[in-house]
This record gives C-alpha cells, sequence and structure tokens, in this order.
C-alpha cells in the first residue's frame, strides 16, 4: 500500500485528504459503521523506506482492505492506526431503526457523513478532499471522488476499511452477550446459514434489519 493518490492530491493543496469505507452493508442486524482517516502529511515517510518513524513504514507495508486481513491482523492493525501520531481518524454509525426508515444505501451515506463530522470535530480541523470506496457520493460540500476498489488502491480508504470493520465486529461481540442464541459474535449479523437457521428458530430480535427479506418473512 502507498500514499500515491494522497500526495498527488497534497500537491494540488488537498491538505486535509480523508479515506471513507464502510463495514456493514449486507448483513440483516445491526447498524452500518463508517470510518474516515486522514494520514497526516508531515508524519508520513515518502515510502516504506523511508526515515520517518517506523510506526509509518509498518502501517504503509501492512494495511490492506480488510477483508483480505484475518481478524487478529485487523485487531492488530486497528491498534497501531487509532494509536498512531500518524493517523486521525472518525466513526459514523446508522442504527437497524434508521436503515429501515431510509434503505441501506442511504444509511451507509449518512454514516458516512458521521465519520467525517465525527474526525472533524475530534481534530476540530476541516477535511478539503474524500476518496470514497465504490460508485458512491455524499451530500458534503468537499470535493469527493470515488474510486473501484479503493480500499485496494488508496492507503487511507484501507485504514477506514479496518477502523469500521473491527469497530462493527466488536459491536457485534457486545450484541452476542445481549442476544447470546443468534450467534452474532460469529457471523456478525450477516446471511449465514446459521443466522438464518436461528432466525427460523427464534424468529427476529430488536436489532434486526425488519426491511430485509430475510427477516421479514419471520416476522
Amino acid at each position: 500500500m502507498n500514499l500515491n493518490r494522497e500526495r498527488r492530491l497534497w500537491k494540488k493543496g488537498y491538505k486535509r485528504v480523508a479515506g471513507l469505507d464502510e463495514a456493514g452493508r449486507g448483513p440483516l442486524a445491526a447498524s452500518v459503521v463508517a470510518a474516515a482517516v486522514v494520514a497526516k502529511m508531515s508524519n508520513v515517510p515518502a515510502s516504506p523506506a523511508g526515515r520517518k518513524s517506523q510506526m509509518s513504514k509498518l502501517l504503509l507495508k501492512e494495511v490492506k482492505d480488510s477483508k483480505k486481513l484475518s481478524p487478529k491482523k485487523r485487531e492488530k492493525l486497528y491498534k497501531l492506526l487509532v494509536e498512531s501520531k500518524n493517523i486521525e481518524w472518525g466513526i459514523g454509525r446508522v442504527s437497524e431503526k434508521v436503515i429501515d426508515k431510509i434503505n441501506i444505501l442511504e444509511a451507509t451515506k449518512l454514516a458516512m457523513k458521521r465519520a467525517v463530522k465525527n474526525l472533524e470535530r475530534k481534530s476540530n480541523k476541516k477535511v478539503n478532499f474524500l476518496i470514497l470506496d465504490g460508485n458512491i457520493k455524499i451530500s458534503l460540500p468537499i470535493t469527493q471522488k470515488s474510486i473501484k476498489k479503493a480500499d485496494n488502491k488508496v492507503f487511507s480508504v484501507a485504514a477506514a476499511s479496518i477502523i469500521a470493520k473491527v469497530a462493527r465486529d466488536r459491536m457485534m461481540r457486545r450484541y452476542h452477550k445481549k442476544y447470546p442464541k443468534y450467534g452474532f459474535d460469529r457471523h456478525k449479523g450477516y446471511a449465514t446459514k446459521l443466522h438464518r437457521k436461528m432466525l427460523k428458530k427464534y424468529g427476529p430480535c430488536k436489532i434486526h434489519r425488519k426491511t430485509f427479506k430475510p427477516v421479514k418473512k419471520y416476522l
């Protein structure tokens, strides 16, 4: 992974470039979660072989699309990312109730907007360019670019994918303690064979997305 796209934007005058990604569009339960990540210009080396901090080199070497990482590796990188002085980040969540009201696409966009606002609030600085994964735009007055498979190509988006995924997985493990019979700690709400079996056996619980077809038929 490298910072080539961020660097090109920095040279054009966009000093605070945020990568955005989400976790949880597909599951049948709980919130969709988004993360926004800014790699701070002054603290990152030109390449993994640069002379800056070992932390930066490690992140550039190991950060990639969260789907290509094991849960253990995601947790390790999440900790490095959120504790790094080179990284600013924010999280946005939209609940299953809101997903049922406005649909998952609009809820995803809202989660992304909340992630950007959270990042800006935490850093007390405005973002002036957004890179989004996939084919999506959000209604913020910020210049933005959507890139297909950005989580494979853009460091800040890959970092956002890890933060969003780990934050959501942790949330689902907490829900497992409240609703243990569904196995949320194992499938994280996705429509696995086990999850569908438990839905059929017990019916939906409070955090299920009632407008999603596999849930709706058991209401």
